[in-house]
């Protein structure tokens, strides 16, 4: 290849490293997204309902069964994820917010330690000399990025964290939205009833391989090998538990 075919990508680079560019960039950085709380969501909403479906169809349940099982544990479960997700998000935020006053408290209190602090924890990154004095003015000038840097370098904090209510209904509405494949040919009329679990089973693994796509984009990983991945985990907890549901039927001797 020359290196006319890479000029492209070159200007490309460039524009991307432009000031304007980079100031947006580290912007929107700085503006958690609820992309992946979703993607969680979706898998956890898709795998689980469908192992419900599955053990259901091989403990040899009735339709309206599976529906009853199957809407009951997608919003019940869904719930409690979302309310999971909400939890553990908001202790992190309260997580953060006690360092912070924490390290308020330690440079009223101490401040010269707190400042030995900074100094070598940016000594460690390379600096020395008047450079290393004049980064360590500069931050302890400022009270907030004081106690900013000490929650990020010191206790490797994230400030920016997602908000509790924002992420736990992201997860309830994919995990929602996502977990009605599943169910939809028990509740779709024209759909055969035999062909029922089998259109069930080609709608989920659709929806698993698409997740998992969506999930490799957002990771920047190869989509083909994230959405096979993702089926083969679904599959594999829907096969287990159909297997569980096949199993407890013929012990018990169920009809």
């Amino acid at each position: 290849m020359n290196r006319d075919e890479f000029a492209p990508r070159d200007r490309e680079l460039e524009d991307e490293h432009l000031p304007q560019a980079i100031a947006r960039r580290l912007a929107m950085h700085r503006r958690h997204g609820y992309v992946g709380d979703a993607v969680l969501g979706a898998v956890d909403g898709c795998v689980t309902t469908f192992a419900i479906v599955a053990a259901a169809v091989g403990g040899g349940f009735s339709q309206i069964v599976i529906i009853v099982l199957g809407f009951a544990n997608l919003l019940a479960d869904g719930f409690s994820m979302a309310v999971s997700n909400y939890l553990g998000t908001k202790s992190e935020r309260q997580e953060v917010e006690r360092a912070r006053q924490t390290e308020r408290q330690h440079i009223e209190a101490i401040p010269a330690g707190e400042r030995e602090e900074i100094r070598q924890i940016f000594a460690r990154k390379g600096f020395s000399g008047e450079v290393l004095e004049r980064v360590v003015d500069v931050i302890t000038s400022n009270p907030n990025l004081w106690v900013d840097t000490m929650l990020t370098e010191e206790l490797g904090l994230q400030l920016d964290g997602p908000r509790p209510v924002q992420a736990g209904v992201a997860t309830f509405l994919a995990f929602v939205i996502v977990g009605l494949i599943p169910l939809a040919p028990f509740v779709v009329p024209m759909i055969n009833a035999d062909q029922r679990f089998i259109a069930s089973a080609t709608a989920t693994a659709v929806a698993f391989f698409s997740v998992g796509v969506i999930k490799g984009k957002i990771l920047e990983r190869a989509l083909v090998r994230s959405g096979l991945e993702t089926l083969l985990i679904g599959g594999m907890a829907a096969t287990l538990a159909y297997l569980v549901g096949a199993w407890l039927r013929h012990a018990y001797g169920a009809s």
